[in-house]
Formats: C-alpha cells, structure tokens, sequence
C-alpha cells in the first residue's frame, strides 16, 4: 500500500492548479480520498473533533445495505428459476442473482458517476461519497428484469434533478434514489410495477407467471389473498420484487447497524412503523368485510412491498429527512400515514412508500420550521417575553 501512497503523490502535481490534468482533480480526489483518508487539515475554525465524516457516514450505510444486497442477488436469481419452472440450488441462485445485479450496478455507477464527475469538474470541488450509497440503493429498489437503458435513463434524472441541481451532497431536497424509481415508475409503469414484471407464483410462491406484484394482487383480492401466502416467507423475503425490499429481516439487520452507530435516526423509524400501523389498524376498523383490502393487517404491510426497506434506508436520508427531534416524529409518522392511504385508496399505486417519502421530503423543511417556532414561542413564555 506504501507504493500505492507514493504514486499517487508523484501524480498529484497533474492534478492540481496548473497542472496539464487539472480539470480532472476531482477524479484524483475521488480515489484518493476513498483509498485513504484526505491529509488536507482545515485551517480556519470552527472545528470539531469527532471520529465520524462523510466517508465513514456512507462506509456504514453501505455495510447496512450489504445484507439486503446479497439476499436479494440469492432471492433474484432464485424467483427467476421458479418462474422457469425450475429450483435452483443456493450456489446456482446466488450465481444468477448476481449476473442480474452486476451489470444494473455497473450502470447505476457509470452513468450517475460520470454524471457527478462533470458536475464536480464545472463547480471545480471534490466528489463526495454520498453517490456510493445512491449508487447501491438505485439497483436494489428496482426490478431485477428493469432494461439497462431505462435504468440508466432513469440514474441521469434523479441525480441531475433530485441532486446537483440543488448544488449536490447535502443539498438536495429529495431523495435522489427515489426520485430515480419515481420516474421509472411513471416513465415505464409497467416494467416496475404492472404485468411485464415477471414473479413467481402466488400460491406458495411456486408456479412461475409473469404479471402484478404481491401488492397489486393484494389490491385485486383483497385481504384474501393472504390465504395462499405464508407470512414468515415474506418476512424472510422469499418472495418476488426488487433485489432489496423484500426481506424484512434484512432490512433489520441494516437498521441495527445504522442506530448502533447513530447514523439513522430511530425516531424516523419508529414514526413510519406507528404510522402504519395505526392508520392500517384505522382501516381494518372500517373495512365492510374480513376479504377487502381495508382489512388487509398491518403485519402484512410490514412485509409486502417496500415499506421496511424504505423505513429504514430511504426515510431515514440525513439530508432531505426533518432535522428536528419533534419534527423527525411527525415526520416519520406522516410516511407511515399516507404509505397506507396511497396502498389502499388509489389503485394505480400499489406501493405507496415511495411517493409518501419523496412528499415528506418537500414538507421536512416546512415541519422543522414550525417545530422551531413553536419552542421559540414556549421558551418567550417562559422567560416572560412579550
């Protein structure tokens, strides 16, 4: 490693002011700063000395994901053999799993990196870390059969418009792997979520058809359609949909990383999941009979579609999530709320988590500025401020 450090010094001269490669320092920057940590010091105050920064930030974003990542390379390429009318062994699943994500992620990173590359040469700044976690989660949210060229299409968008044209990490306002989703969902509906997303069959999860979703077929059948699903596999993720949402239990492991190093914020989660659950429980009250799909239990919410995932990796964004503690409660509350709205009110969405998060993501602002304002106003009272 040694030899490596001192090469990457002997080139550094290209690279910066006067240099014949100036206009690429970002590129050198972008490697050596993952390679090793940056030897520039800040010279001016303020400073505070912690042992965490954004590299290590998305590190361990990365590592939560991993889980869900390798489960779902395992998941992806066993759903596609049943769907063949075959069952592939653990090795040969995993195998075809990972021939299917490979080249997604590739694509992701290529076109989202070189997008971010420009950007980063025009500003003249260093490329951050942040699109090492977009870069994962935009293949992991997506349907495993997605053609390359939409999802690269899709990459362009949400980093150009749910990032750098709010001046890139740290200042966007919407989650830029959402709003990548988002816009394949509207843009090719039916590769994402209609009939030419391939699963495997509903009953017990065994005969292979191409058609709706889980959630879709949820809507159709209602709560009934539980009956030929077991609960623990779509706990387990045994199931079909994108290569990281389906299991749950992944999705809790990544959330055990992520508040042990107090990288995600437990309130955000716990809101999602009161949120849920008590506007599904709300439902329930109200549904005219034990099959419609307002009876559908929270518990199977949990489970189906992207809610855990998307509590956990998506709602939890430093960045475009509320600031504020209270805020964060309201926040997260919100999502769990309209999640359940948009999954059983309007059938053109079955999913719901999506959409709920990129709203609250516009609003997070809006809650941590009245939040602010109302301890202002009680801390005047106090101190007897007129």
């Amino acid at each position: 490693m040694s030899f490596l450090r001192r090469q990457l010094d002997k080139i550094a001269p290209l690279f910066e002011e006067g240099g014949r490669l100036h206009k690429l320092y970002p590129l050198y920057e972008a490697a050596d700063s993952f390679l090793y940590t940056p030897g520039r010091r800040t010279s001016e105050g303020p400073h505070i000395r912690d042992g965490i920064d954004l590299k290590r930030t998305m590190m361990t974003v990365v590592w939560a994901l991993l889980p869900c990542a390798l489960f779902g390379m395992w998941n992806a390429g066993r759903q596609a053999g049943l769907a063949a009318g075959q069952d592939p062994g653990a090795a040969e699943a995993f195998l075809a799993g990972l021939l299917m994500f490979l080249p997604r992620y590739l694509v992701v990173m290529a076109v989202g990196g070189g997008i971010e590359t420009v950007f980063a040469a025009v500003r003249k700044h260093e490329i951050n870390e942040g699109f090492l976690v977009t870069g994962l989660l935009i293949p992991l949210i997506v349907p495993p059969t997605i053609p390359l060229w939409q999802l690269a299409l899709g990459t362009a968008f949400g980093v150009v418009i749910g990032k750098e044209v709010f001046g890139g990490t740290g200042m966007n306002v919407l989650n830029p792997a959402l709003t990548t989703r988002v816009f394949l969902f509207f843009a090719y509906p039916a590769q994402i979520s209609g009939d030419l997303v391939w699963v495997a069959g509903r009953e017990h999860w065994l005969d292979g058809f191409s058609g709706a979703t889980p959630l879709a077929h949820f809507y159709a059948d209602g709560a009934a359609a539980t009956a030929g699903m077991s609960w623990s596999d779509a706990f387990l993720g045994l199931m079909p949909g994108s290569f990281g949402e389906t299991s749950t239990l992944c999705c809790l492991i990544g959330a055990a990383i992520l508040l042990f190093t107090r990288i995600a914020s437990w309130r955000v989660m716990l809101g999602c999941l009161l949120g849920m659950a008590g506007t599904a429980s709300l439902f329930n009250l109200l549904a005219p009979s034990p099959e419609h799909y307002l009876a559908l239990p929270w518990y199977w919410h949990l489970v189906v579609g992207g809610f855990a995932f998307g509590t956990v990796f998506m709602a939890t964004d430093p960045v475009s999530a509320a600031q504020t503690d209270t805020g964060r409660w309201i926040y997260g509350v919100l999502i769990g709320v309209l999640t359940v709205l948009v999954r059983v009110v309007n059938p053109a969405y079955p999913e719901g988590m999506m959409l709920a998060i990129l709203f609250m993501n516009i609003f997070a602002p809006v809650i941590d500025y009245y939040v602010v304002k109302a301890n202002v106003k009680r801390r005047e009272q106090r101190l007897g401020v007129q």
